[in-house]
């Protein structure tokens, strides 16, 4: 493999200082939306119900929420889905009311309050016991996530770049989670999956970055810990930046045209592609040089074979 000469390479470290301001800036950001503004959950998580209803034209949404509020029904979250005839409506948990009475009897009220034929698409139900076990199994996941790779990279690298992939995860994971916060967007069971998704294309990505600066701190003589780096990022560019493309193109595909079923999926691994190949280069690359790794961290150790010693005095 040809090595890139020091003056051919990017410095991206010499922008760490930069980048480590702007990473704390979002991750503080997140931090106090999350705290303040919290997620807002879907009914995968709270528990509730939702009725996907279709009209014979396009609704209005604001009429709809007042014909709602009038007839009790004050907590009525009430959206477009995929066109301006249907309608999802969620609704929060009411204690003994089934699930089926509760849609005929909206049902009832959308067709007296708007005048218009309103028929029944489908109608889901989730139980707060439901949605308390898949939170809290959704957390653990991400935990256990973490947790894995972290031991698979000390193993597999050394524990600087263990430290640099998992804070680069915690990172990408945050900020996507305060995006939602801070937008209002609604966290399903999909956006969880999508979060999963971006720890995954993270890791691959600093995978890659990480073996290609353990490879180079053996093979460059001359050097610095920062120059190495530079160099390992430099030589993975062009394959970080053809990967984000390709992958964009597909999200952007889906964001636009895969309808609001997937549309938090979409959005999710959209942000989380950007900031997942902005983590690699920058974030666990920083850490690493941060906690002082350096050539004789990754250099092998050289085991003496058994009777080397005797071999070598003999005449």
């Amino acid at each position: 493999m040809q090595i890139l000469r020091l003056k051919e390479t990017v410095a991206f470290m010499s922008y760490r200082k930069i980048a480590m301001v702007f990473s704390a800036l979002l991750m503080i950001a997140s931090i106090a939306s999350l705290a303040t503004n919290k997620l807002n959950f879907g009914l995968d998580f709270t528990g509730g119900t939702l009725i996907e209803v279709g009209f014979e034209q396009a609704a209005d949404l604001e009429k709809l929420r007042d014909v709602m509020n009038t007839n009790g029904f004050a907590d009525a979250k009430i959206q477009f889905y995929g066109s301006s005839r249907d309608v999802v409506i969620r609704l929060g948990l009411r204690d003994d009311v089934k699930a089926e009475m509760l849609g005929n009897e909206v049902l009832k009220i959308l067709q007296t309050g708007t005048g218009q034929t309103v028929d029944m698409r489908r109608i889901e139900f989730v139980g707060a016991s439901v949605g308390d076990e898949l939170a809290e199994q959704g957390g653990l996941a991400m935990l256990t996530a973490l947790i894995c790779i972290l031991v698979y990279v000390a193993f597999r690298f050394e524990w600087r770049f263990a430290i640099g992939s998992v804070v680069a995860l915690f990172h990408d994971v945050l900020l996507t989670l305060g995006l939602f916060s801070i937008l209002g967007l609604e966290f399903d069971l999909t956006v969880l999956a999508a979060i999963l998704a971006v720890i995954g294309y993270s890791l691959n990505d600093t995978i890659v970055v990480s073996d290609r600066i353990r490879e180079n701190f053996r093979k460059v003589r001359e050097g610095s810990a920062e120059e190495i780096i530079n160099i390992s990022l430099t030589q993975t560019l062009s394959r970080t930046f053809i990967t984000s493309i390709t992958t964009l193109l597909v999200l952007a595909a889906l964001f636009f045209k895969g309808g609001a079923l997937i549309h938090g999926f979409a959005t999710a691994l959209l942000f989380g592609v950007f900031v997942g190949t902005y983590s690699s280069i920058y974030v666990a690359s920083l850490v690493a040089l941060s906690l002082g790794i350096s050539k004789e961290d990754l250099i092998p150790e050289v085991i003496e074979k058994e009777g080397a010693d005797q071999e070598a005095m003999m005449p």
